[in-house]
Parts: structure tokens; C-alpha cells; sequence
């Protein structure tokens, strides 16, 4: 019999993606776009509000689709998140992880438990949810996609006139680097870990700094002109969770209109 040929290469029928931070914005964009190509989505987030909005907005796409409240912050949350995962879809072959927060302040002034919060969500929560669900449900079944949300500004300084992020700079340059180590030591076992690197888009952690300075002050050094929009993640999330991305591994993709090589 021969194959159906008109499969399409980001087919994802049958598989159940947790994506983490995903009951808005940036996080519920890519739950979407996962969602669209067949996948189970599991949903994580804090505010219970947001995640029965977020999951009534799927299903009535037509997406099948739960939430698990947690705090990605709290290493008790991120295990009861890991088990209540597995629990309720059996596996999780899709791993995002969006959680995370930023601080501003100037580096010489920047405070110390400022910087331990947002090391605390952005990095340490993402290693400990990734090791749970890789080694509960992707090393036994020999396979995984992990994608890491990191941000242009952990591949390069940012305009110290616009955003002081120390930490969050610091924390997605170490979060891109995990996605290389990862990368290399999980490949035999059929997992790909690769991170998206987003430039500036209207969310709840950048509207407030985007309002404050000007959306063409935001836009004045972005090849394209413009800011990211709802549909800018789809493409790129949906290459590296796609089983055609498989020998795409340790890689980082700038999704930001250009801004990081002008």
C-alpha cells in the first residue's frame, strides 16, 4: 500500500505538547499553532482565570485541550505539573518552555533577590521540568521535542536606553547554552532540544516598556519594521516540534524581523 502522500510535514496527530507559560500571548500562540496540526495541548500557567480562558479559546477552535495550574517558580509546583502532565495524557512528546518573567533595574544598582527571581523561573524551572518529563515520559519512548523560549537579548546586549535586563539577558544566554548541552547529551536517546530566540512582541511583559518608549523608537533598528505579530511564532515552533525537523538539533532561531544581525 503505498504512503499517503498527502500528509503534511508538520502533521502532529497524536501527539501531546505541554507548553508552559501558555495561557496567553507568545505561549498561547504556539499552543495554538500546535494544536492546528493535530496535537493534544496541556496548558500551564498561575492564574486559574487565564488558563480556563485560554483552554475555552482551543477547545473552541476545535483543539483538544487541558490546564494544570502551577507555578513554574516552585520546584513542588514543576513536579506536580510534570506528574499531573503524564497523568492526564499518558505522555507528553512536546515539550515548550515559555514560563518566565524580567526584572528592570541598572546593572550597578540591580538587586540581588531581583536577579535570583528571575534566574529561579527562567532557568532553574526550566531544567527542572525539562529533566522530569524527559525522564518519565521522552528517554523511555526514545523520543522528544524540546523547544526552550529564549530572547535575542541572550544573544546580545540590548539598547541600555530601552530595556535594563541584566538578569533576563543573562538568564536566556544561559538558557540557550542548556539548549546545547541538552542537545548533545539527549540526541541517541531521539530527543531534539532547539530554543527560539523572540524579538520584541506586545505581551504582558513588554507592553508597558513598548508604550513607554514609542513603537518606532521600537521598530527603528528591525530590518522589517515592525514588531512581532500573532502569527510570527507559528512557522518556527512548528519546524522544530515537526517530526521532518529530526536531524535539527542544539539550534537557536532569532525570530525578531532581523534586529540581531543589524
Amino acid at each position: 500500500m503505498s504512503a499517503n502522500t498527502n500528509t503534511s510535514p508538520f502533521d502532529l496527530s497524536g501527539r501531546t505538547a505541554l507548553v508552559a507559560g501558555g495561557s496567553r500571548n507568545l505561549g498561547l500562540q504556539m499552543a495554538k499553532a500546535l494544536g492546528k496540526q493535530g496535537a493534544r495541548i496541556v496548558i500551564s500557567a498561575r492564574k486559574i482565570e487565564e488558563l480556563e480562558a485560554a483552554t475555552a479559546e482551543l477547545t473552541g477552535m476545535g483543539i483538544e485541550a487541558n490546564w494544570i495550574a502551577a507555578d513554574s517558580s516552585k520546584e513542588s509546583d514543576i513536579t506536580k505539573l510534570s506528574e499531573e502532565a503524564l497523568k492526564l495524557a499518558g505522555r507528553v512528546d512536546i515539550l515548550i518552555n515559555n514560563a518566565g518573567n524580567t526584572w528592570g533595574a541598572p546593572a550597578e544598582d540591580y538587586p540581588t533577590d531581583g536577579w535570583d527571581r528571575v534566574f529561579n523561573l527562567n532557568v532553574r524551572g526550566q531544567f527542572i521540568l525539562t529533566r522530569n518529563i524527559a525522564k518519565q515520559s521522552m528517554i523511555p519512548a526514545r523520543y522528544g521535542r524540546v523547544i526552550n523560549i529564549a530572547s535575542v537579548g541572550g544573544l546580545q546586549g540590548t539598547m541600555p536606553d530601552v530595556m535594563r535586563a541584566i538578569a533576563y539577558n543573562s538568564s536566556k544566554g544561559a538558557l540557550i547554552n542548556f539548549t546545547r548541552a541538552l542537545a548533545a547529551e539527549w540526541g541517541h536517546y531521539g530527543i531534539t532540544v532547539n530554543a527560539l530566540a523572540p524579538g520584541f512582541f506586545p505581551s504582558n511583559l513588554t507592553n508597558g516598556l513598548i508604550d513607554a518608549v514609542g513603537n518606532e523608537r521600537m521598530t527603528a533598528n528591525v530590518p522589517v519594521g515592525r514588531l512581532g505579530g500573532d502569527e510570527d511564532l507559528i512557522g518556527p515552533v512548528l519546524m522544530f516540534a515537526a517530526e521532518s525537523s529530526r536531524y535539527v538539533t542544539g539550534q537557536v532561531l532569532a525570530v525578531d524581523g532581523g534586529a540581531s544581525i543589524v
